[in-house]
């Protein structure tokens, strides 16, 4: 039974338990992670919590994607970019020793994201309506170059998918996704500038706060586009973190508005990754197959952290229910899915 929570209030309470599990439409709660209790020397609290904000953008011709994450003993700073047509990917990435110089806002409908140093920096800025990515790294790919300046549109009032869900008996995970953010703008890469238009282009948010398992799995798949008639549709999808049986991130983004789904199977070849994936709900709403074209695979490996993410990208198919019963049909939509297993 999915709980949908509307009271606003502090994400944990005192003692560092959370307050209120569920999902929202909106991030109405206040993470106060200064409130987390895991070690019980407050000092030692700051090494376990995971800070991330992670932005994908869709063109028509080229997916784009820079993060800037926190994970309290280092930081994370990535970017990369991939053309559709030739499948060409290239990503770069920084590992900070204890996150040095990394800031990231309290909440994410306040204050900016901000990395720099002498090889590269992201700036996200938040304004009214608006989310601005600023990227400069001039030695990426080998001296190739890239930047970025792209504003989000994220009206007041647009819904997403939040979840406050615990992790065990002392972690727990708050999480945001914006799906279908009308981009604009233009992104430099070795030469070639790609424009942003927002009837064509779409921008997606991966905000996320948490005390998580040194050993953590999970499954994560997304879209953001545009149906025949010119509306927007996103889909999220997510398992295989944290106790989900009274929150899960699952939903339809149709015009801004999310349309709650239940549970989703995840069905595809863990190690097989470029067969088809298939994605059904416990309530009948969902039919979907993903049918990838491009494997990026990224590993790290620095003894006590290592991650493997398999982040496929492909095309979906098929049908989703919306709230009022309007059956959407899901054609050629491009999205990525993705298997990530980590030790941090």
């Amino acid at each position: 039974m999915q709980i949908e929570l509307t009271r606003p209030g502090p994400l944990l309470n005192p003692d560092g338990s959370i307050a209120q599990v569920g999902w929202m439409r909106q991030p109405i709660l206040d993470c106060n992670l200064e409130s987390a209790r895991f070690y019980a020397l407050r000092p030692f609290q700051r090494f376990r919590i995971k800070r991330w904000d992670y932005y994908a953008v869709f063109s028509p011709q080229h997916f784009f994607s820079a993060t800037i994450a926190d994970l309290g003993y280092a930081g994370n700073i990535f970017v990369y970019t991939m053309d559709f047509a030739s499948g060409d990917l290239h990503e770069e990435g920084m590992i900070i020793p204890l996150g040095k110089g990394i800031e990231l806002p309290r909440n994410s409908l306040e204050g900016d994201s901000h990395f720099e140093n002498g090889k590269a920096r992201l700036d996200f800025h938040l304004s009214t309506g608006l989310r601005t990515i600023s990227i400069n790294w001039p030695g990426f790919d080998n001296g190739k170059g890239l930047s970025a300046e792209i504003v989000l549109a994220c009206p007041p009032g647009t819904e997403s998918m939040n979840i406050v869900i615990p992790i065990g008996k002392k972690r727990f995970y708050s999480n945001r996704k914006i799906n279908c953010l009308a981009a604009s703008g233009e992104v430099k890469y070795g030469g070639v500038t790609d424009k942003l238009e927002p009837k064509t282009c779409s921008g997606t948010l991966d905000w996320g706060r948490g005390v998580w398992e040194y050993g953590s799995y999970w499954n994560w798949a997304s879209l953001s586009g545009f149906l025949p008639d010119g509306r927007t549709v996103g889909i999220n999808m997510g398992c295989g973190f944290g106790d989900l049986t009274r929150a899960g991130e699952n939903a339809l983004i149709l015009e801004n508005r999310i349309h709650k789904l239940e549970q989703i199977k995840f069905d595809y070849a863990s190690g097989d990754y470029m067969k088809p994936w298939k994605f059904s709900d416990t309530e009948g709403r969902l039919d979907l197959v993903f049918t990838p074209f491009k494997d990026r695979t990224a590993k790290t490996d620095l003894v006590i952290i290592t991650s493997e993410v398999h982040q496929m990208f492909g095309h979906y198919n098929g049908t989703v229910v919306a709230d009022d019963g309007e059956v959407i049909a899901i054609t050629d939509l491009i999205g990525f899915a993705e298997e990530h297993h980590a030790k941090w």
